[in-house]
């Protein structure tokens, strides 16, 4: 309770930003030392939004062509169409398991709801919150699920605190149109009896590649691909409404394979296979998180340096600096699995009013 208080304190009064992934249409900058002692001394710093210079003008675009009477899909038609990448292409690193072939409807009105483009802090619009798997069986277990507060929990900054890329009185005027436009929503009652799906998450449509979804019909386990009733279709795929197939059909076809691959003769070139497939991934994602460790390790290090130049206690440092961090760069390396690779540079540049993708907003929308 004491720490969601401070939280709360620090988004209302300081503005500060509390972690996340920025809003699409802006980005993280270093905003100075951290103001506690102990975090600074381990290298932690405070950060904050900026404008991006290739997507906050499409942000605009969009508040732009809503107020001026588009709907969410021919919103999300025309920004296909220009070749713009939605959200989880143009930042492919923390969306691969979004497919990012199109703008969806979604996409699209969640930039219209979102209130930090006005350029204030707004903390506690999610919260996490556990859900059984079976509710008369609790050894299942549970999942978590981020749940939307109602808005009057919303904890606002008092002042502006990054550049806003729509103004107030544009954002309000949004809402009104969409709590207009919105169907009321419907508390759902918690279903009484499970609904199992032996392929959960691993069907994927053969037509756009998104994964497809469980749908129950008729008392069986369906999976379905509504692709034109969510994303734009303007870069030219011939999507079906809806696709939608059996799973006891693929099942049929399924058990006997797994049978066969199992077999006595064939089982130890499948294990094989299995490993030489799970290693791969493996490494891959500890030679990511490896290099992310470097990466954060020497940049700690450069500031218990400076620390320390500037006259600070190297007992108090020394406690501070993480065992990962002690270790020579050559035993970070081999961490890594000794494979090299290039890290990913980052160069700064101010914000201009050109996109790579056209000038938005015209001249004079505000």
């Amino acid at each position: 309770m004491r720490v969601r208080t401070t939280m709360e304190a620090q988004a209302k009064i300081e503005g500060r930003f509390l972690g996340g992934r920025p809003p699409y249409g802006y980005r993280l900058v270093d905003a100075g030392p951290h103001p506690d002692p102990s975090k600074a001394a381990d290298g932690k710093r405070l950060r904050r939004l900026e404008p991006d210079p290739a997507t906050a003008p499409v942000v605009e675009r969009i508040f732009w062509e809503f107020l001026h009477g588009q709907g969410l899909y021919l919103i999300a038609e025309g920004l296909t169409r220009d070749d713009i990448p939605c959200p989880s292409a143009y930042d492919r690193a923390r969306n691969r398991h979004r497919s990012g072939i199109a703008w969806s409807k979604s996409a699209v009105r969640a930039i219209l709801l979102n209130p930090r483009y006005t350029g204030r802090q707004v903390w506690n619009r999610q919260r996490e919150q556990e859900e059984l798997l079976d509710v008369y069986d609790v050894t299942q277990g549970h999942i978590t699920k981020l749940k939307w507060n109602p808005a009057g929990q919303w904890v606002w900054s008092e002042k502006v605190v990054h550049e806003p890329l729509v103004d107030t009185e544009i954002f309000e005027r949004v809402q009104a149109l969409l709590s207009v436009r919105e169907r009321p929503a419907t508390e759902r009652k918690p279903r009484r009896t499970p609904r199992p799906y032996m392929l959960r998450g691993l069907l994927h449509c053969g037509v756009c590649t998104r994964r497809m979804e469980g749908s129950w019909n008729n008392g069986r386990p369906h999976h379905r691909c509504r692709f034109p009733a969510e994303y734009a279709l303007a870069n030219k795929i011939e999507h079906p409404r809806t696709v939608y197939v059996r799973e006891d059909q693929i099942l049929d076809e399924l058990d006997p394979w797994l049978c066969q691959i199992f077999t006595p003769a064939n089982l130890q070139r499948t294990v094989e296979t299995l490993l030489d497939t799970r290693n791969g991934e493996a490494d891959r994602l500890a030679v990511e998180t490896a290099r992310r460790t470097i990466d954060d390790c020497d940049r700690r290090m450069v500031r218990y340096r400076t620390t320390l130049d500037a006259g600070g206690d190297s007992q108090e440092v020394g406690r501070s600096v993480p065992v990962d961090c002690r270790l020579g760069k050559g035993a970070r390396g081999r961490q890594a699995g000794g494979i090299e690779g290039q890290r990913l540079a980052s160069s700064s540049c101010s914000r201009s009013s050109r996109s790579p993708w056209g000038a938005w907003p015209p001249p004079g929308w505000r």
